[in-house]
């Protein structure tokens, strides 16, 4: 991984069926943060994540990694820089475990073999995942929360500066939920810049290193956990009441009933 600077969007505004999901968004990611992205459903999360990774093209607004316009780049050139984990788990064809994670190797490799580094990064990979052992078999064959982790361990093998995943923990048990946080935390802590929509409150609290807090497409309050999970923003955005404290040192939030609006 090369070093890069800050991912910096200024302005970002975008329509999907004619109808503003993000409206005039700007927002700077440092490396070395691990971003949870949260808010209500609609709040224009996933599609903020989408046109970062250059699936939606924006109608206003630009986006820089380390000054240089994403805009300006051939998806082969973004691939090397941003890795994508969407929020569906789709996995159209058996294709093996191993073969598929070595296919976030694609954006490096001049041939169509792989290197003794490429299959350095897949195990590594696939180690931290913990889907080693799935590595001969037939992908569509796993659970939805061992193809989650398939296509992430994909996203890791992609080895690029940025890392968007979009819900990467819905589906996954609490001890891999956990081991995914770990995971993003040391990508951080390696220099890179993690971007996560979330809807775990309390896991955003305990693991991400500054919280951004959407609704209706903007960003409502954005700073480290203990600023952004207050119970007046709980109850503004998402209309709940929760428990606030914290235990050995990190913040713990528990959402407990709806609150009276």
């Amino acid at each position: 991984m090369s070093a890069h600077g800050p991912l910096k969007i200024s302005g970002l505004s975008v329509a999907l069926g004619g109808m503003p999901v993000v409206r005039d968004l700007s927002l700077s990611v440092a490396p070395g943060d691990f971003i949870g992205l949260i808010g209500p459903n609609g709040a224009g999360k996933s599609t903020l994540l989408r046109t970062l990774a250059g699936l939606i093209t924006p109608d206003q607004g630009d986006v820089h990694l380390g000054g240089a316009s994403l805009a300006d780049l051939r998806a082969e050139d973004r691939a090397r820089h941003i890795a994508y984990v969407p929020q569906e788990h789709d996995i159209a064809w058996p294709i093996a475990v191993e073969a598929l994670v070595s296919l976030g190797r694609g954006p490096h490799r001049s041939g169509f073999a792989l290197s003794s580094r490429d299959h350095e990064i897949v195990a590594a990979a696939m180690q931290r995942m913990d889907v080693e052992k799935f590595a001969k078999r037939p992908a569509t064959a796993l659970s939805g929360g061992e193809k989650a982790r398939v296509l992430i361990a994909r996203a890791l093998a992609q080895d690029t500066p940025v890392l968007l995943a979009d819900e990467p923990a819905a589906g996954l048990d609490p001890a891999h939920q956990i081991t995914l946080m770990r995971v993003f935390r040391s990508l951080a802590n390696e220099g890179r810049s993690v971007i996560v929509s979330m809807h775990d409150l309390g896991l955003a609290a305990r693991w991400c290193s500054r919280l951004v807090l959407m609704d209706r497409g903007q960003i409502v309050v954005k700073g480290p956990p203990d600023h952004v999970l207050t119970a007046e923003w709980l109850r503004t955005v998402y209309g709940i009441t929760a428990e606030i404290g914290s235990v050995d040192g990190k913040m713990l939030v528990q959402p407990l009933d709806l609150a009276n609006r």
